[in-house]
C-alpha cells in the first residue's frame, strides 16, 4: 500500500473519530442541550463542567481522550506493520482527530480546542514529551487556576520537545501543526490573559453562573 494513501486513510479515520465532542454528545443527549449556547460558547470539557457541573464531566473526558487513544493506536499499528513507523502512523492519526475535534462536521465545524485529545496524543507518542506537557499543565493550574494558560503552555512544549527528541523533520513539522492549532484555538483566551479578563478556574460540583474561560 502506497504511504500516501495509508496517510490519506489513517488522517480521513481519525477526523471523523475526533468530530465525536464529548460536551457536544453529552449535552445534547443529557440534557437536550447546546453546550455551546452557554459561557464561551465552546465544546469543550471546562464550558461543559462550568455550564452543568462535574457530574457527567467524567463522560467528557472518557469520550475526548478515549477517541484520540483509538484513532492514534489505529494510525501507529497500521504505520508500525507497513512501515515499521508508529510515531508518524500517531502523529497523523493525532493530527486528523484534533482537526475534527476542533471543526466537528457533525456540528457546524464549531467544537473545542483540543487539550483532552492532545493530553492522551503525547502519551501515545513518548512518556517524555507527556511528562513535560502534563506536568507543565498541572504546575500552571495549581499556581495560577489559568487552565487557559496551562493549556497554552502544555502545547507549545509539544513543539518544543519534538526539536528535542525526533530527528525527522516530518516528526517535528508534524508536532509542531497539532501545537499550533491548539494554540490557535484558544486565540481568544490569550486576548483575556493579556487584558488581563480571564477566569480562573473554580471548583464546583454544579452549574455556575460565571463565564467559561477553555
Amino acid at each position: 500500500m502506497s504511504i500516501y494513501l495509508a496517510a490519506a486513510g489513517v488522517f480521513v479515520v481519525a477526523y471523523f473519530l475526533g468530530c465525536f465532542n464529548g460536551a457536544m454528545l453529552i449535552s445534547r443527549r443529557i440534557f437536550h442541550d447546546d453546550v455551546r449556547t452557554h459561557g464561551s460558547g465552546n465544546a469543550g470539557l471546562t464550558n461543559f463542567y462550568r455550564t452543568y457541573g462535574a457530574k457527567y464531566a467524567l463522560l467528557v473526558i472518557a469520550c475526548d481522550m478515549g477517541k484520540t487513544a483509538i484513532a492514534t493506536a489505529i494510525g501507529g499499528v497500521l504505520f508500525r506493520t507497513l512501515y515499521q513507523d508508529w510515531t508518524l502512523g500517531v502523529l497523523i492519526a493525532g493530527l486528523g482527530c484534533i482537526i475534527g475535534h476542533v471543526f466537528p462536521v457533525f456540528y457546524g465545524f464549531k467544537g473545542g480546542k483540543g487539550i483532552l485529545s492532545g493530553s492522551i496524543l503525547v502519551m501515545m507518542l513518548d512518556w517524555r514529551m507527556a511528562l513535560i506537557a502534563w506536568g507543565l499543565f498541572l504546575l500552571t493550574v495549581v499556581l495560577t487556576r489559568y487552565v487557559s494558560l496551562a493549556s497554552l503552555l502544555a502545547a507549545g512544549s509539544v513543539g518544543v520537545t519534538a526539536f528535542f527528541l525526533y530527528d525527522r523533520p516530518l516528526y517535528i513539522v508534524l508536532a509542531i501543526l497539532i501545537a499550533a492549532l491548539v494554540i490557535w484555538s484558544h486565540r481568544t483566551n490569550i486576548q483575556r490573559l493579556l487584558s488581563g479578563t480571564e477566569n480562573k478556574f473554580k471548583w464546583h460540583t454544579g452549574p455556575s453562573t460565571t463565564d467559561d474561560s477553555v
